[in-house]
């Protein structure tokens, strides 16, 4: 897909009230400078480094978000200037990323990312850990973070209505957190949906999506 194509997906995207991530891990700054140019602002990436070295190097009104695993030793160096982190996973993460944020003077917005999908690889909060981080919410903890909505991946694969049914268990999941507990969010995210499951994601609630093959093309 060539920039302008691209930019023609964000738009209609919006239209929808859905914002559009960028994927731009392992893609080269002119490429995403493209993309720049027709308007893009939210990039994700999945590595520290990698990170790092793109927000030092472009643009600093591009909006990073950080969407891979994350570990804690490495929170330190996104926590000055990450504007918001997907892949939250634990509660140790969680308490790292706020330890970080103080030291920063920022509060930093997170996403709680719940465990959908059959594949061991793909990590997320059960509900029982989602109910100790909000017991730890009202106890006064996590003064430098932003709970903003919920992340989620789905299985790899090609049965779509598989792929439904655990976008459809996320957002079940999530507004079941929100109704029966404290956790208070005004207009939540819901990121949930990739260059292949994106169309079907937004039917079942997302409102934003992580997109990157499509865009840039094949690693």
């Amino acid at each position: 897909m060539n920039a302008k194509n691209a930019a023609l997906l964000k738009e209609s995207l919006e239209k929808q009230n859905v914002t559009l991530v960028a994927v731009s891990k392992t893609k080269p700054n002119e490429m995403i400078q493209d993309l720049y140019k027709e308007g893009f602002r939210i990039f994700g990436e999945n590595r520290v480094q990698e990170l790092v070295d793109k927000y030092e190097s472009l643009p600093k009104d591009i909006k990073w978000h950080m969407i891979g695993n994350l570990q804690k030793n490495k929170v330190k160096y996104i926590a000055p200037f990450v504007t918001l982190i997907h892949s939250v996973s634990s509660l140790s993460l969680l308490q790292t990323i706020n330890k970080e944020a103080f030291k920063n003077d920022r509060k930093i917005d997170i996403l709680l990312q719940l465990k959908i999908a059959e594949e061991d690889s793909k990590s997320g909060l059960s509900k029982a850990d989602v109910r100790d981080i909000i017991h730890d919410l009202n106890s006064g903890a996590y003064s430098s973070i932003n709970i903003v909505g919920f992340m989620g991946m789905a299985t790899f694969t090609d049965d779509m209505d598989q792929v439904r049914g655990e976008f459809q268990q996320l957002m079940s999941t999530a507004k079941t957190i929100i109704s029966q507990s404290s956790l208070r969010i005004e207009n939540p995210i819901y990121s949930m949906g990739m260059s292949g499951d994106y169309n079907v994601a937004i039917e079942e609630g997302s409102n934003m999506v992580r997109i990157g093959s499509l865009l840039f093309g094949s690693r």
